[in-house]
């Protein structure tokens, strides 16, 4: 029971950014360009939802906290589906399906070459986010395919860096999040390596 009230918990979380974004939408406070506006929003919880979907390990080396392991997989389908309509807005809405101009810019526009090989990551993540797949691929082989989830991270803050040029304050705040959770991990994988008498 109170696995089911943490898993709804987590997922109203994670849902309301996207119910504001939709009432913001209906009654016409997304600004002068809305779908600019939209774009850049779904983007921003993209990356706060992928970096949140790392936090609970980082949690668990740190301070043995285990409670938020449960969820990881949910926050991160979430952060796979707000990708997923992040890049919906800008092929669909913003570009109104022009292949063309969206390959052009793929291939001319750094920040969207990299964003989209971000989201091209993801997609293995999401496939594989179930309990089929982890028997299906055994338990270490899916670990390592689910290790993209960092490069995915760091391709989306290079992205976001990119993107908005000057303005870096929001950025470097998801770098240096970034960079914590990436340095537990780092240390944790030293620390599993070294034999015990040098630990001790």
């Amino acid at each position: 029971m109170a696995r089911r009230a943490g898993w709804l918990l987590v997922a109203v979380a994670c849902a309301l950014p996207l119910a504001k974004i939709g009432f913001d939408f209906a009654r016409g406070g997304l600004g002068a360009n809305p779908i600019e506006t939209a774009l850049n929003r779904l983007g921003f919880w993209t990356l706060v939802l992928l970096l949140a979907s790392l936090l609970p390990s980082a949690l668990q080396i740190v301070f043995g906290w285990a409670w938020l392991i449960p969820h990881r997989r949910l926050i991160g389908l979430f952060a796979f589906f707000y990708a997923a309509l992040h890049l919906a807005t800008y092929v669909g809405l913003d570009q109104f399906f022009d292949m063309a101009a969206i390959l052009e810019d793929v291939v001319k526009r750094k920040f969207i070459t990299i964003g989209f090989v971000a989201f091209l990551l993801l997609v293995p993540l999401a496939v594989t986010s179930n309990g089929l797949a982890v028997r299906r691929l055994g338990f270490e082989r899916w670990k390592l395919i689910h290790r993209l989830t960092y490069v995915a991270a760091i391709l989306g803050v290079v992205h976001f860096v990119w993107r908005v040029k000057a303005d870096l304050q929001r950025p470097l705040l998801f770098a240096a999040v970034l960079a914590v959770l990436l340095g537990v991990r780092v240390v944790d994988s030293w620390r599993r390596r070294r034999p015990a008498h040098e630990i001790e």
